[in-house]
């Protein structure tokens, strides 16, 4: 009923050694925060571009050392990002950034990583909310 399999099997038993590489579990989880932080650096870029401020020169610095750190050492590519856009969407597309890269700094127990992401979790939420109005009480 079947074709029986005529390749090699990608499957190993154990103690015999592979043909391929393997990373380890760090690895991939600093090849996968690097990639969130580098995206969120992105937003964070196109974000300066139609809002300046220091805060956000200062998150993107923060972001661009954290990325190299991940990299070993290589800094991330940045385009100059167009002055173009609605902030409200780039800002929620960045806390949606940050909440990812949060969650992989926790399980990788990275808390320079994590205590980064909250701080930009909180400050997008912070942009989204809008100014405060003080209501006087009767």
């Amino acid at each position: 009923m079947y074709e029986p399999i005529r390749t090699k099997s990608v499957h190993t038993p154990a103690g015999t050694p592979s043909d391929f590489p393997h990373r380890s579990r760090e690895e991939e989880l600093d090849i996968q925060l690097a990639g969130h932080l580098a995206a969120l650096l992105a937003v964070t870029d196109e974000l300066r571009a139609l809002t300046p401020s220091a805060g956000l020169d200062t998150a993107a610095e923060r972001l661009a050392e954290q990325v190299a750190r991940l990299r070993g050492g290589r800094t991330p590519l940045r385009a100059a990002p167009a002055a173009t856009g609605d902030p409200v969407a780039l800002h929620r597309r960045a806390h949606t950034l940050a909440g990812r890269a949060l969650v992989v700094a926790a399980s990788r127990a990275d808390t320079a990583v994590a205590i980064l992401t909250a701080e930009r979790m909180d400050a997008h939420t912070a942009a989204l909310s809008g100014p405060k109005e003080l209501s006087t009480a009767n």
